[in-house]
C-alpha cells in the first residue's frame, strides 16, 4: 500500500467571508490538496459553490511556485453539462456520484479528456459493484463516510470494512489510485480510517473548526501515519 497519506481540507466548513485567505492559510499550514464540495439542493439537500467559485480560489492554491490541486466534488444531478466548466476553472481532479450520471462511463471519458483525473463517490450505502467495470479507469475512489449534504456529521464506522474491501480492489489493479474517505473524519478516529486503507483523508470541521491550523493537521497526519508504522 502507498505509505503517502494526503490531508485534504473541506472549504464546505472554511469561511466563506475570506475564502481565498482560508485556502492560502490551510495550504501553508500543510494541506496536501483542497477539497472543493459541490451541492445542488436537487442530488443533496444543501446548496454550495459553483464553477466562478472554483476559478477564484485557484491563485490561492499554490506552495511556493508549486500548484496544489483542487479536488472537485460534484454532488449534482445531472453532472455532465458541469464537468468541462468546472475543468475550465481550474478542477484538478473531478468526482462524481454513480447515480447522478445516466451514463458513467460517458462521464469518466469525459472528464479524462479534458486533462483532468477522474473519481467515482460512493456513498455509506452504495454498493461497490458501481467499480467492476469503472476502476481501471479512476484515478481515485472517494468513499463518503457520512451522507451527503451537510459538514460536521458524525463518522459512520460501518464504512470501515467497506474501506478495507476497496483497498483490496485497488491493490488488485497495481495501478495508484488513491483511495480518499470524506465525512466525519477527525483525529479521533483517523488512525482507523487510515488502517483501513485510505491515504488520502477529506477534514472540514475538524481542520477549520480548530484554532490552530497546523496544529490539526500534524494531528491528522500524525494519527494516519502511525497505522503504517
Amino acid at each position: 500500500m502507498n505509505e503517502t497519506i494526503r490531508i485534504a481540507p473541506s472549504l464546505l466548513s472554511a469561511d466563506f467571508a475570506r475564502l481565498g485567505e482560508e485556502v492560502s492559510e490551510v495550504i501553508a499550514a500543510g494541506a496536501d490538496l483542497i477539497h472543493f464540495d459541490v451541492m445542488d439542493n436537487h442530488y443533496v439537500p444543501n446548496l454550495t459553490m459553483g464553477p466562478m467559485v472554483c476559478q477564484a480560489i485557484k491563485p490561492h492554491c499554490r506552495r511556493g511556485d508549486q500548484p496544489v490541486p483542487i479536488d472537485v466534488h460534484l454532488m449534482v444531478k445531472p453532472v455532465d453539462a458541469l464537468i468541462p466548466l468546472f475543468a475550465q476553472a481550474g478542477a484538478s481532479i473531478i468526482s462524481f456520484h454513480p447515480e447522478a450520471s445516466e451514463h458513467v462511463d460517458r462521464t469518466l471519458q469525459l472528464i479524462r479528456s479534458l486533462g483532468v483525473k477522474a473519481g467515482l463517490v460512493l456513498n455509506p450505502a452504495t454498493p461497490l459493484h458501481w467499480l467492476d467495470h469503472t476502476l481501471e479507469q479512476l484515478d481515485l475512489v472517494l468513499l463518503m463516510s457520512v451522507n451527503p449534504g451537510f459538514g460536521g456529521q458524525a463518522f459512520i464506522d460501518s464504512v470501515l470494512p467497506k474501506i478495507e474491501a476497496v483497498r483490496r480492489r485497488i491493490e488488485a489493479t497495481g495501478r495508484d489510485i488513491w483511495l480518499e474517505v470524506d465525512g466525519g473524519v477527525n483525529a479521533a478516529n483517523v488512525r482507523r480510517v487510515a488502517e483501513a486503507g485510505a491515504d488520502t483523508l477529506v477534514a472540514g470541521s475538524a481542520v477549520f473548526g480548530a484554532g490552530d491550523y497546523h496544529r490539526a493537521i500534524a494531528a491528522l497526519r500524525d494519527g494516519a501515519g502511525a497505522a503504517r508504522r
